[in-house]
């Protein structure tokens, strides 16, 4: 698919505007949740609230009203039938990424959409409202925060590196949980960070705060967001193995480029 910038700018705004909206909509919740609703998905640790819910629903409203010919896969309720086309306008929107740190009152939350043709990202916005920070992308612009320009950190040794991590819910049953991957790093960066929020780890690496993410079990909607992000700050995202099957193959690299080697030597998915 090829979208003018002009195409490219306006879905830009248009993310943006849904994010924000669904921002609006998680913090009319924060610290107000019914803590006798909050159910948990398919394990124990996977929660879900009525913010989850309603902020999904804001960025659907925005996105149908603007947008009604593009397709929508989101986390709760939405899933728009793929047609796997490689001309296929689809948003792939997670409403509340980190829904366990918003249940604890933790700030780092955030809303994510990527806009992707097929399998090529064009738009991504993390938006971390309790922060106050916006991040936004498109094809070829450049990375903002807060309509500044970012980019990544250029590290090149991981003596100098602090790494980004997470771990999946069901951990307990899988034979790759990722603290393997952990141990392989420990002792040989700066330190590690472990933030609850899969975009917001993508997004803090584009800005240079994070020198290098990972991690392993990842949906679509936890991605599609903060890679482009990091793209278009100058970084490098694959999956575990050095390709392109990031999306939907359920494991992520992203860093500075002069990092890209030393993490895929070390990440087994």
């Amino acid at each position: 698919m090829s979208a003018s910038e002009r195409d490219l700018e306006r879905w830009k705004a248009i993310a943006v505007e849904a994010a924000e909206a669904a921002g609006r909509v998680l913090m009319e919740h924060y610290g107000r949740l019914d803590r006798s609703k909050i159910r948990s998905k398919s394990a124990a640790r996977d929660l879900v609230t009525a913010a989850d819910v309603a902020s999904e629903r804001a960025v659907v409203a925005v996105l149908r009203r603007e947008l009604p010919e593009h397709a929508i896969e989101a986390e709760e309720e939405v899933r728009d039938a793929r047609s796997n086309g490689p001309l296929e306008l689809r948003w792939f929107v997670d409403p509340l990424d980190g829904t366990t740190n918003f249940v604890h009152q933790l700030p780092a939350f955030s809303v994510s959409l990527g806009l992707f043709a097929g399998t090529t990202p064009l738009v991504g916005v993390v938006n971390a409202p309790r922060l106050g920070e916006l991040f936004a992308a498109r094809a070829g612009g450049g990375t903002t925060l807060n309509g500044e320009r970012v980019q990544v950190s250029g590290a090149t040794d991981l003596r100098d590196a602090i790494l980004a991590t997470g771990f999946p819910y069901r951990r307990e049953s899988l034979a790759q949980a990722n603290a393997e991957n952990l141990c392989r790093f420990i002792l040989d960066v700066r330190d590690l960070r472990r933030m609850g929020s899969a975009a917001l780890d993508l997004a803090y690496v584009a800005a240079g705060r994070m020198d290098g993410f990972w991690e392993l079990h990842l949906a679509p909607h936890d991605v599609a967001g903060g890679a482009l992000l990091v793209r278009e700050a100058g970084g490098i995202v694959s999956d575990a193995h050095g390709g392109e099957d990031w999306l939907r193959g359920g494991h992520i690299l992203a860093c500075s480029p002069g990092l890209h080697a030393a993490l895929r030597a070390r990440v087994v998915a």
